[in-house]
């Protein structure tokens, strides 16, 4: 464990240090972002509408017999946009993304095509790991604002035509403005750039250090989804302790 550790710390740094360079490979990069994108958009609207949906669904009827029916708005933009919309999305991206990663790097390496790359003077890191990086680095975030959006907008649907709840939309997104502050969706931003670094640096170097033909590609593919979701939920707690500014 503390031997994959050091060696992705030791993969994120050479890609950090090759970031200069990624405007040279911006054509690579765009294309891993519409991949992202486009495979993920969909998923991202239908789950998160039904979280939002579920959510009101959950608390509505709880609030609303306590005479508090005016904080489901605030409470569902509350979680979603601090901690709901980014860990739900970012273990949806580690599932179709990440496993992806892993899975084509990882052939790569199995059919000894990262070593023809090095045979031709050219750097694995910059060519396959630094436009993937970027990639997910940019989507994550802008994926997780879009399902803050479409979670609130779950959330005051179900809240507007549930008999038990039955509060208007213009009460739930008047109340979501009073409670939730700018402040709150950028610390969301913030957990899903770090959650993305994750994913990206796990997933390739699942997939550089993939052994024994097809078989080891499963194994990797397996061991990038289950590892980034494990370091997704550690992280989550150590980023919330930071950003609260707890003792």
């Amino acid at each position: 464990m503390f031997e994959n550790i050091g060696e992705m710390i030791i993969l994120f740094w050479r890609t950090l240090l090759a970031l200069p360079r990624a405007w040279r490979q911006r054509q690579k990069v765009f294309d891993q972002f519409f991949e992202i994108g486009n495979a993920s958009l969909l998923m991202v609207c239908v789950l998160s509408f039904f979280i939002g949906a579920v959510l009101t669904l959950q608390t509505g009827p709880v609030l609303v017999e306590r005479s508090l029916g005016s904080a489901v708005g605030g409470i569902v933009g509350i979680a979603m946009a601090k901690e709901l919309a980014p860990v739900m999305m970012a273990i949806l991206i580690a599932g179709r993304i990440g496993s992806a990663m892993a899975a084509e790097i990882g052939s790569m390496q199995v059919y000894q095509e990262i070593d023809a790359l090095r045979t031709m003077n050219i750097n694995p890191i910059q060519y396959l790991v630094l436009p993937r990086l970027v990639a997910i680095a940019i989507a994550l975030p802008m994926l997780v604002v879009f399902s803050i959006l479409v979670g609130w907008f779950g959330g005051a649907v179900v809240a507007d035509v549930n008999h038990q709840i039955a509060i208007p939309i213009q009460v739930f997104l008047s109340d979501l403005r009073d409670i939730v502050k700018l402040k709150d969706v950028v610390n969301g931003v913030f957990k899903s750039f770090c959650f993305a670094l994750i994913i990206g640096v796990v997933s390739c170097h699942q997939g550089l250090v993939t052994i024994g033909g097809p078989r080891g590609i499963g194994r990797s593919v397996t061991k990038a989804v289950v590892n980034s979701i494990v370091l997704i939920v550690i992280f989550d707690y150590v980023l919330t302790r930071l950003l609260l500014q707890q003792p």
